[in-house]
């Protein structure tokens, strides 16, 4: 095991608003375990921004644990979920492969050769560290049991509202509207197949809607989007903000249903056929088309990370998936 073999960098924030990379030791796999050499990994600007700036509520400090979180809430955390790398240690059936990983952003880490997913044939490295998010828009799919023919608004041009809109859009003769403020998200929302609107221009009477924009704002479209009876699916975590919503409007007359969904649990009418892998798995295999190209839209080295995730926490950076990029010694 060479010297640098022995030892992993990682991605801290140590205050809000604030990180640094810090050196790690790293032992040789056990048996049953595998050393990743991470090329790539995926920055979430939702969940991953809260927590950079310190608003996770204290009532969520258990649930919002990443897997293989190091540190603890409010800081200083090492934090993250989409890491894509090579297993360089381990099960021979697993060396030299490709493989994915819902691990922090580090160089190399050791983890049970369990909670890697080798990539499936198709699907590049630098594309599969979309796979956490896709995996949470297959949640939200179906979360909201949308079905052939709907007619669905997604409120949210995000890598998830996109990701979601992009899976419904799939659904034989369903219609999907995408809707922000921002018109740079027409691009890639007509590359996946949804049709594109302002919300002064979004579509009424919806079978379904789901709501990933994460402001007030954007619920309050959602609302006036949505048909007599439908469900509007809440994909946005806010962290410690309160939420302001016009439940005084047609929310009643339309007996509208304002539904969560949370990637933490796979949907109970699913529960006794899929498993977290299963699903996990499926999300890599979608990734085998490269429409999802779009939803990259900056990419820094790792040593980058303590200027890069301050302006992407702000909002400094008009951003999609901003992918990192880990050059080995």
């Amino acid at each position: 095991m060479s010297e640098h073999s022995r030892t992993s960098r990682a991605f801290w924030a140590t205050a809000p608003g604030r990180g640094e990379i810090r050196d790690l030791p790293i032992a040789e796999p056990a048996a049953g375990q595998v050393r990743v050499r991470a090329r790539y990994s995926g920055i979430s600007r939702g969940s991953e921004a809260l927590v950079f700036s310190g608003r996770v509520p204290e009532s969520e400090f258990a649930r919002m644990r990443a897997p293989f979180q190091q540190g603890e809430f409010p800081f200083p955390v090492c934090y993250g979920y989409s890491s894509v790398g090579e297993v360089e240690s381990g099960p021979a059936s697993l060396i030299g492969r490709p493989v994915f990983c819902l691990h922090p952003h580090q160089d190399r880490y050791v983890v049970p050769a369990s909670a890697v997913v080798p990539l499936p044939t198709g699907v590049p490295m630098a594309r599969a560290v979309l796979a956490a998010n896709l995996e949470t828009a297959l949640n939200a799919v179906w979360d909201g049991a949308a079905g052939p023919g709907d007619t669905i608004a997604v409120v949210g041009g995000g890598v998830v509202g996109l990701l979601t809109g992009a899976l419904a859009a799939a659904i034989p003769g369903c219609s999907v509207t995408l809707i922000d403020i921002n018109v740079h998200r027409r691009a890639p929302a007509e590359a996946l197949g949804m049709t594109f609107a302002e919300p002064d221009d979004a579509p009424e009477d919806c079978d379904l809607v789901f709501h990933a924009s994460g402001r007030d704002e954007g619920l309050d479209t959602a609302l006036r989007c949505a048909g007599l009876e439908a469900c509007i699916i809440e994909m946005s975590w806010y962290g410690d903000a309160r939420v302001s919503l016009p439940l005084g409007q047609a929310f009643h007359a339309r007996r509208l249903t304002l539904r969560s969904s949370q990637v933490g649990h796979v949907p109970p009418q699913r529960q006794p056929r899929w498993t977290r892998r299963r699903r996990l798995e499926t999300a890599l295999s979608l990734l085998a088309d490269e429409r999802f190209d779009i939803l990259v839209s900056g990419e820094s080295d790792f040593e980058q990370m303590p200027d890069i995730m301050p302006r992407l926490a702000a909002g400094d950076i008009d951003a999609l998936c901003h992918r990192i990029r880990y050059r080995h010694r």
